[in-house]
């Protein structure tokens, strides 16, 4: 589990970093702290789904990296299909049509659902702070990429992907033991609830 905690801190350190090397141009109207909230959530969009996987890897499951692989290519496909179908225009008047739903806000909620539904609330509760953070990011940042109808389908969608494959880990609740010596046997049974 301490394994686990190392690639949360990585993630983190990441995010810290990237932020603070973002920076307003010279002659714009936004605030330091909207470049830093876009590069933040443009990190934790990669960075949530990248420690998912890497906890699936660290704990050796298998199964549960399987289900990451499945809810996060489901998420991302019926992502860009949507925004293909839809067209919805981006706001500020971009005239790019590709706003709904936020590809952003899917992927760092497929990270931190699939986190939360395999592992709990533990770990997830942080997960979702940062996946978040990268929906407000896409909103408030100083581009402006979504409205809330953008992120809160794309939240729906990276959630809806995980919680059509991913089942909760259950680590070994039995453990069964025998040994024999000396015309004496002992047979032990263990269940933890």
């Amino acid at each position: 589990m301490y394994k686990a905690l190392y690639v949360y801190f990585i993630g983190f350190f990441f995010i810290v970093i990237s932020s603070y090397s973002q920076a307003p141009e010279p002659n714009s109207t936004h605030e330091k702290w909207e470049y830093v909230l876009e590069g933040s959530g443009d990190v934790l969009q990669i960075g949530l789904p990248v420690i998912a996987g890497l906890t699936t890897i660290i704990k050796k499951d298998w199964e549960g990296t399987k289900q990451f692989a499945l809810s996060y290519g489901t998420g991302f496909i019926v992502t860009h299909s949507l925004k293909k179908i839809i067209r919805k225009e981006r706001p500020e008047g971009r005239n790019l049509f590709d706003a709904f739903p936020s590809g952003h806000t899917t992927s760092a909620f497929s990270g931190a659902s699939f986190i939360q539904r395999r592992y709990g609330w533990k770990y997830g509760k942080w997960a979702y702070l940062g996946a978040a953070i990268v929906g407000v990011s896409r909103m408030k940042g100083p581009d402006g990429w979504h409205d809330k109808w953008d992120v809160l389908a794309g939240a729906a969608v990276g959630i809806g992907s995980t919680y059509l494959f991913t089942s909760p880990y259950m680590q070994k609740h039995v453990d069964i033991a025998f040994s024999a010596s000396n015309k004496s046997y002992v047979f032990g049974f263990k269940y933890k609830f």
